[in-house]
């Protein structure tokens, strides 16, 4: 099985994570509706291209990791945020989303940061057992914050020191 190859995204990936995006919209991950077209574009004044790493297998883009900054304030630079992780439907279980969490955490430290945070829905187990494992720990819950084809579902802060 080939190794995933990991690389900072470029303009010129627009259109394969558009795809992939289109492709992976599930309410297992996802809180905003469905994607229609005429599609948003991936990257904008909020989304840069030098946020996301991508996850290539057969020369390919099979996933991606996008790292932010959510609160733009001097006092809370050392933290940044895991803001979109996707594996491709049929690139699941070949370890993708485990060398894309590690390659998040490397490029954090890269940039300075102390600690690396994300959220994730409460019924995504394969997420949060993959975060898990990778060092992340639960550090808060939001009961029932989002409703979900008809269920209300928890939002999981998860968070881990770098």
């Amino acid at each position: 099985m080939p190794e995933p190859h990991i690389r900072p995204a470029t303009p010129a990936d627009e259109e394969p994570l558009a795809r992939l995006e289109r492709d992976t919209w599930s309410t297992l991950h996802a809180v905003m509706p469905r994607p229609e077209p005429p599609y948003p574009p991936v990257f904008d004044e909020r989304h840069h291209p030098g946020d996301f790493l991508l996850a290539e297998l057969d020369g390919r883009v099979a996933g991606y990791v996008r790292l932010a900054q959510t609160i733009p304030l001097p006092a809370h630079a050392h933290v940044l945020t895991i803001q979109g992780f996707v594996v491709a439907e049929g690139a699941r279980g070949r370890g993708l989303g485990r060398a894309l969490i590690r390659a998040a955490v490397t490029e954090a430290r890269a940039r300075g940061a102390r600690r690396l945070t994300l959220r994730v829905l409460g019924h995504n187990t394969p997420a949060r057992k993959l975060y898990e494992a990778e060092g992340f720990a639960v550090e808060g819950v939001l009961p029932g914050e989002f409703l979900l084809d008809g269920a209300y579902v928890d939002d999981i802060c998860m968070g881990r020191a770098l």
